[in-house]
């Protein structure tokens, strides 16, 4: 097995902004760590059709991600909603063992300075772990009068924190990109899901997303050393955020001394959506005019 490789699940309504990641890859990837991605097979044509069909990736299909699993229910994956079954697609990658590490990344991920090994790994393999407790855009959250947000998500991690029995802080494993070890998901897999007569596929919910059941495995079994970083990538969770930090002064290039990439939400991101232009137009006038009205709220 391979020390690390790159891995992005997506499908055919992100496919514009896979290949903007794709672009950066091949830009700064240093080290020329493999990158796989994952789709749908029904969306293979039109990934190779935007993305070349011989690049600087592999292509692995979904379903083949999901059948990795012998407990798994086929069924259940296509029954489920594609977020709901993307994230748990993720989270399931470590099966076909091609990798004891991966950088799990999102399609709106995009790199914007040169990476190596050494970011995402000690040199003697151990993997690093995005874990810390979101202060800062707590904090950005309850100056802008957010604090449900706070609230919200506070309450998402006690419910994880439950699951596994720990009592404390709330700790978070996100923004995407996730530094995730095949060790950590067996050891839930071994010591919580075989045990309760469950799969991946009756635990991953809205309620209970991946991100924080990966952090709670990992401190609750200690399958890896726990070596904490921060996020390494700036996410903009909404528009009036990325507008305010521009006018601060925040650039992709005043972001290179502290971050990899930058991660850019889809969900306020939709021209890159796949079918967009096909909307109508006082649809699209009216996606417009809430663009500058929260460009707006920015000020505020």
């Amino acid at each position: 097995m391979k020390d690390l490789v790159l891995y992005c699940k997506s499908y055919r309504n992100d496919f514009l902004r896979l290949q903007r990641l794709l672009s950066s890859i091949e830009q700064y990837n240093d080290d020329q760590i493999p990158f796989y991605i994952s789709t749908p097979v029904a969306d293979k044509e039109m990934l190779e059709k935007i993305l070349g069909e011989h690049g600087s990736y592999t292509w692995i299909a979904d379903e083949d991600i999901v059948a990795a699993n012998p407990k798994a229910v086929f069924e259940q994956y296509q029954a489920m909603p594609g977020g709901l079954s993307q994230a748990i697609v993720k989270s399931e990658f470590w099966r076909l063992k091609i990798s004891e590490n991966y950088l799990c990344l999102d399609s709106d991920c995009v790199f914007i300075r040169p990476f190596s090994k050494a970011d995402f790994l000690t040199a003697d393999g151990i993997p690093f772990t995005v874990l810390h407790q979101n202060k800062e855009f707590f904090q950005l959250a309850n100056n802008r009068g957010q604090a449900k947000v706070t609230a919200n998500l506070r309450a998402e991690a006690q419910r994880v924190q439950a699951l596994f029995d720990r009592q404390g802080p709330e700790f978070y494993c996100a923004p995407a990109p996730f530094i995730w070890s095949a060790k950590v998901w067996e050891s839930l897999d071994r010591e919580y899901l075989i045990p309760k007569g469950i799969t991946l596929w009756d635990l991953v919910t809205p309620q209970y997303p991946e991100t924080l059941i990966y952090g709670e495995v990992l401190l609750k079994y200690q399958a890896i050393p726990l070596l904490a970083i921060e996020p390494l990538f700036r996410v903009y969770h909404y528009d009036w955020q990325y507008f305010m930090m521009k006018r601060l002064g925040e650039t992709e290039e005043t972001l290179k001394s502290n971050y990899l990439g930058v991660l850019y939400q889809s969900n306020w991101e939709s021209h890159l959506n796949d079918g967009d232009h096909q909307k109508s137009l006082p649809s699209r006038i009216l996606k417009s005019v809430k663009r500058s009205l929260r460009y707006l709220q920015s000020y505020l």
